[in-house]
């Protein structure tokens, strides 16, 4: 988690110049004793920070240090910036809804200036209403986790016949979602027929 701050932190400095600790605390939504102890590291790192004191003071990086990703052209920008606006509920689904903001802010921070307005200006002329959606299907979270640690998995765990799998995916289908075993990939187990799900603490 900290290193993803820091790395926000060093974005936000390359595109705003000189910001104060009180704003950078609230962009990051951490306190300002964070935001110093943030700032030494980067500079413990050997970054080019520069501390001003007093009351026009803050931080700022030195000798025009940039990082930056460059070489999207106009439209691809605006291509981008509809991409990064649409909802993507199945975030939420997977777990994923506040790692996708951060990587949404981060991404946009390391564009150069033309860019980033580009992007934003595209932005401001589309408009999605998300449609209303219960609450995320534990299941689904609970099945990506066993899919990245590779264990092996009890469907309808409850029934007389459960069903063991070793998941190696997930499919987002038109009803759903649906879960690939690596013992049968041609026949993906939908969500409708999972009911119970057992993660056991066995690898395969």
């Amino acid at each position: 988690m900290r290193a993803s701050r820091l790395l926000l932190l060093l974005l936000l400095l390359q595109n705003r110049g000189r910001m104060t600790a009180a704003q950078l605390a609230s962009e990051l939504d951490v306190t300002r004793r964070t935001v110093l102890r943030d700032i030494e590291a980067l500079s413990a790192a050997g970054l080019p920070v520069v501390v001003h004191r007093g009351p026009k003071g803050g931080v700022e990086l030195g000798f025009g240090y940039r990082t930056r990703l460059t070489g999207l052209a106009t439209d691809e920008a605006e291509a981008l910036g509809v991409m990064l606006a649409a909802p993507v509920p199945e975030l939420a689904d997977l777990g994923l809804a506040e790692a996708g903001a951060r990587a949404r802010t981060k991404l946009v921070e390391s564009l150069p200036d033309q860019v980033r307005a580009s992007l934003r200006e595209a932005q401001n002329r589309v408009e999605f209403v998300a449609e209303p959606r219960g609450d995320p299907d534990a299941r689904v979270r609970a099945l990506a986790e066993a899919i990245r640690t590779r264990r092996v998995v009890r469907l309808d765990a409850r029934s007389r016949s459960p069903v063991t799998v070793h998941p190696v995916r997930l499919l987002r289908v038109p009803d759903g979602w649906a879960v690939v075993g690596e013992q049968a990939p041609e026949r993906p187990v939908p969500q409708r027929n999972w009911r119970t799900v057992n993660v056991s603490a066995r690898r395969f």
